[in-house]
Order: structure tokens, then sequence, then C-alpha cells
């Protein structure tokens, strides 16, 4: 395997590609007794329209999910998540609009560990009963999901500034659209986004490498499957197709999203600086130690819950901020003010942010689980998460300022409110 020593973190990343298209990446870490695993596809709960083979096929909404509650499954009815247990390891997977991951951390028989992991994510199986089985349980995490106030005050944020990509359904689906899934539609969708060249596998620990690279060689089918195209709609209009949406639920207290949608940078290079310049940019503007936070939290309108973050999902991208409030409407005034103080900001300023953040991305990688995840996310967005580090180093503050003008600015902000029962007209 190719390695490169990143002396200003402390890393060195090993890094290989497989005849068979699969990336691996390895960040050895000597002497800690846990290791960690991702293995995922680029296949998450917006890629439903697709061509293979040319030929366009359109798929209901929920297979990526589905497909990661079903992938556990093993053809002697057993299940993966209790091999993986009973071996010493904690397994888990997750399903977003971008991404589906199968992931473990274990102190003892990684390889073992590893072989599994691989090897039930690569071979599929499924039945049409235990399909029907699941769409009972899926639609019923569903039906929760919809109670649920964070999902309603999110997902009504991403409909506000999405209108045609499907990134603003919810990955779950619906009831009725799991009900189209038929093990057919698995085995299909599984077979054209399961290959191995359109996945990554990316191990944190004390391991070897090269011994992760040859168990990947063994399990794995051999020969490189095509690479499917998506479609998510025509073209997003810079403005939100709403400036404001708002619903009653059985909250103690106002629930909001504020929310933008702008175009990322092209795969590689540019996206991390793109990264680096709008991380910075929200930290100036957003940050714990931002004039806009300290104010609104000593007056009560915002809580230690409020986060702002950026999320890179199916050929966009999008700026989301939020928490629980008693004045989301006055909390977006409020940020319109910050982001056009940001403007003047002085370059001292601008580099305690740089170095803030440069330290806590240094941090980030004492986690395992963080560091595994980031390698992923970096590598479908084409580049390593190392590099993210030089492009803080270098991002400009003009960059950082660009950003905020252009992604933030008012007529681009949608806001999303959950508010409590009975004081919708408060």
């Amino acid at each position: 395997m190719l390695s490169t020593k990143y002396d200003a973190i402390g890393e060195t990343l090993y890094f290989d590609t497989l005849p068979n298209g699969l990336t691996i990446q390895v960040m050895p870490k000597p002497g800690f007794a846990k290791c960690y695993a991702v293995f995922a596809t680029n296949y998450g709960g917006a890629d439903r329209r697709f061509r293979i083979g040319g030929q366009w096929r359109d798929t209901p909404a929920g297979v990526a999910h589905f497909l990661e509650h079903k992938m556990f499954d093993t053809p002697d009815g057993g299940n993966a998540l209790a091999v993986l247990s009973a071996n010493g390891a904690d397994p888990n997977a997750f399903t977003s609009s971008g991404m589906t991951a199968y992931y473990f951390e274990s102190t003892q028989g990684f390889y073992d560990n590893l072989r599994t992991l691989l090897s039930f994510v690569s071979v599929p199986y499924f039945t049409d009963e235990s399909v029907q089985k699941e769409q009972g349980i899926i639609g019923q995490e569903i039906r929760m999901i919809e109670d649920n106030p964070g999902f309603v005050v999110y997902n009504n944020a991403m409909k506000c500034i999405y209108e045609h990509n499907p990134v603003r359904d919810s990955v779950a689906g619906t009831v009725e659209s799991i009900a189209e899934i038929t093990a057919q539609t698995l085995y299909d969708c599984h077979k054209v986004f399961y290959n191995p060249s359109n996945m990554t596998l990316a191990v944190v620990g004390d391991v070897s490498p090269e011994r992760v690279a040859a168990i990947a060689r063994e399990v794995l089918p051999s020969e490189p499957g095509e690479r499917p195209e998506r479609d998510y709609g025509e073209a997003e209009s810079e403005l939100p197709v709403r400036r404001f949406v708002t619903e009653a639920m059985e909250v103690s207290a106002p629930q909001f999203i504020i929310a933008s949608r702008f175009d990322p940078a092209p795969a590689g290079e540019a996206r991390a600086r793109q990264t680096a310049a709008a991380s910075l940019a929200l930290r100036c503007v957003t940050g714990r130690s931002s004039r806009f936070y300290s104010e609104l939290y000593a007056e009560g309108l915002l809580k230690q819950d409020f986060s702002a973050e950026l999320d890179y999902s199916a050929g966009s991208a999008a700026f989301l901020a939020g928490g629980e409030s008693s004045g989301p409407e006055a909390v977006l005034e409020r940020l319109n003010r910050a982001v056009e103080d940001f403007a003047s900001i002085d370059s001292a300023a601008f580099e305690r942010q740089r170095h803030a953040y440069y330290g806590a991305l240094l941090r980030s990688l004492d986690s395992f689980e963080n560091t595994c995840v980031s390698l992923v996310e970096c590598r479908f967005a084409g580049y390593a998460l190392p590099d993210i580090f030089s492009a803080v180093e270098s991002v400009t503050k003009d960059e950082a300022i660009a950003f905020a003008k252009s992604a933030l600015a008012p007529e681009k902000l949608a806001l999303s409110v959950v508010t409590p029962k009975g004081q919708e007209n408060d």
C-alpha cells in the first residue's frame, strides 16, 4: 500500500485502490487496544433515479435505508450483528441521503470481524417473506419518526430550500413508498451500488494496512462493476421554495432550523478548500465564541443545543443551523446582522478562529469513530481527510467572507419552526 506521512498532524495514512475499484484507507494507531472499521457505499436515500447499462431506472423512496436493514440477514437464517457481537465487536450501520455505512469497533478479533463485515455486506440475501416482514417494522419506524419534532423541523427546512432534489425527502421513505419494495428491488440496487468500485473501506487502529488490504482482496469480488450515473432532478433555484414554514406539535418550546442551499465545489481540492472556507465562516459567525452566539445566549434566545453545520450530499450542499429558541424569527434577524458584520472582521480575530478550528480538527482525530467516518466522507468528496488541514491553513479571510455573503445572504435563508400546540398565533 502507498502511504503519506503528514508531519503537521503526526499521522500516516495508507491508501490503496484494489483491481476491483475498492479504495482502502488505513490510519494506524500503534499501541491502542481499540480498532474501528467502516465499510461504506456511495449510495444513500437520495439516489433513487440512476442510469446503468444505458438505461434509466426509478426506485421507490427508502430503498437504501431498507437495504441497510436487510443486509444483516444471512442465508443460514442468522444475523451478522449477532455474529460480530459474539466475537467481541460492537457493530451497527446508518443511512444518510448520500451514503450507507456499516461499521464496528472491537478490542479483540479485529481481523475476523473485518472478514465478517466485508462478507455480509457484499453477499445479499433476501426473500419475499422477509421483505414483507421488514416493511411492517420500517413502517412503524417511519410513523415514529414523523411524530418526532426534530425530524419534522429538519424535513420542513429541506423542503423549503429544495424543490426537486430528493434530498428533501425522508431517507426512510414513506409507508406507501416502501410498500413498493420487493426482494428483487433490493437485489437490483445492491448489484448496482454495492459493487466495490462504488465503495470504500476505512480502518483506524493498531492494525497492519497490508493485512487489511489482503482480507479485502480475499473476501470481495475481484472484478469492478459499472458505476451508476445519478439524476437528482432539475437544477435548483438559488432562492428557497418557501421562506418560512411552521408546524404545531407537542413540544415545550419552539424548535427551529435556519437553512440555505449552495452549490458544492467540484470534488477534490476545490471541495476541501470550500469546506474549509465555509467551516471557518460558520465558526466566525455562529460559533460559541462569536458575538452572535454570546449575545443571544445571554438574552435567552439561544440555548446550548444550538449548532450550525454543512451538509454535502446528492450533488448539492446546505447550511443548517438550529436548536431551541423562544424567538426563532429574532434569531434569524440577528443572524443576518452577524453575516453582515463578518465582512469587516479584523485579521487577528479571523486568525484566532483559524487556530481554534485547526485545534478542533486535531482533537477530532482522537475519536476513532469520527476519524473513520470522516475518511469515508472525504474520499467520496474526492480528497483525503488530512487535506482539510492544509486547506484550513491556506484558505483566506476573503474566501470565508465570500462564502458567507453568498451562501448566507438574507434572501437565501429559510426558517423552519416547530411551535408548541396552542401557541401557533402567539
